[in-house]
C-alpha cells in the first residue's frame, strides 16, 4: 500500500540551469511518481490578483510589471543580477510562500514517494521533510552551451547566470544520488528507472 502523508518519502530533485531537471522529472512522472515543481508554484504565486505579486510590486515598483499587469520576468532578472540585495528581497517574499505550498501539497499525497523539484536547493531546513537529494549534473561547459542555445544569449550572459547559482561542487556535496546527464536519452531513462526502483524500496522500508 502507498504511504499516507505526512510521512511520504520525499526526494528533492535539483541541479544547475540546463542540466536536464525537467527531462528527469518527466521520466519519473511517466513512472507514476507525483511531481511538485517549485518553479511552477512560483509562477502561480505571482499571477495577477495573488498576494505575492502585490508584495513584489510594493517592493520593486510598477516597473516590474508588463503592460498587462503581469510580472515582467525579464525586467526582474535584470534587477536581480544588477543588485544582490534585490535578489534577497525577492526571495524573502517568495520562498516562505513556496515552502508553505510545497508542504501543503506533499501533505495531500498518498503515494510511495514523491519528487519535489527545487532548482536552487541549498540544503536541509527549508522543507518539512527531505529523505533523499537527487542532483542532475553536467559539466559547466555543457550548461553554458545549452543555455546559450536555449535562451539565445551570449556566453557572458550564460556565465553570469551560472555564477549567480550555487556552485557545482557545493550542489554535489548535498547529493545522495547523482544523474550525469551527458550520455543521451536512453541512458538517462535507464538511470531514472533504476533510481525509481531504489526509491520504492527505500520508501517501503521507511514506512514499516
Amino acid at each position: 500500500m502507498p504511504q499516507q502523508s505526512p510521512e511520504i518519502f520525499t526526494v528533492v530533485l535539483t541541479g544547475g540551469i540546463a542540466a536536464g531537471k525537467s527531462a528527469v522529472s518527466r521520466l519519473f512522472e511517466k513512472l507514476g511518481v507525483p511531481i511538485i515543481d517549485t518553479d511552477r508554484i512560483a509562477r502561480e504565486l505571482v499571477e495577477p490578483g495573488q498576494p505575492a505579486l502585490q508584495a513584489i510590486t510594493d517592493a520593486f515598483g510598477f516597473e516590474c510589471l508588463d503592460a498587462n499587469g503581469r510580472l515582467d520576468r525579464r525586467a526582474m532578472r535584470s534587477v536581480i543580477f544588477a543588485d544582490p540585495t534585490a535578489k534577497a528581497k525577492l526571495e524573502g517574499i517568495l520562498h516562505p510562500l513556496i515552502r508553505a505550498e510545497v508542504n501543503r501539497r506533499v501533505s495531500g499525497l498518498a503515494s510511495d514517494y514523491c519528487l519535489v523539484v527545487i532548482p536552487l536547493y541549498a540544503g536541509p531546513g527549508a522543507y518539512d521533510r527531505v529523505d533523499r537529494v537527487l542532483v542532475v549534473d553536467v559539466d559547466e561547459s555543457t550548461q553554458i552551451s545549452r543555455v546559450m542555445k536555449r535562451d539565445r544569449i551570449s556566453r557572458e550572459a550564460a556565465e553570469a547566470i551560472l555564477a549567480s547559482q550555487i556552485g557545482r561542487q557545493d550542489r554535489l556535496a548535498l547529493a545522495d544520488d547523482v544523474i550525469v546527464n551527458e550520455a543521451g536519452f536512453r541512458e538517462l531513462k535507464q538511470k531514472v528507472h533504476e533510481l525509481h526502483l531504489a526509491y520504492l524500496s527505500l520508501a517501503q522500508r521507511a514506512s514499516r
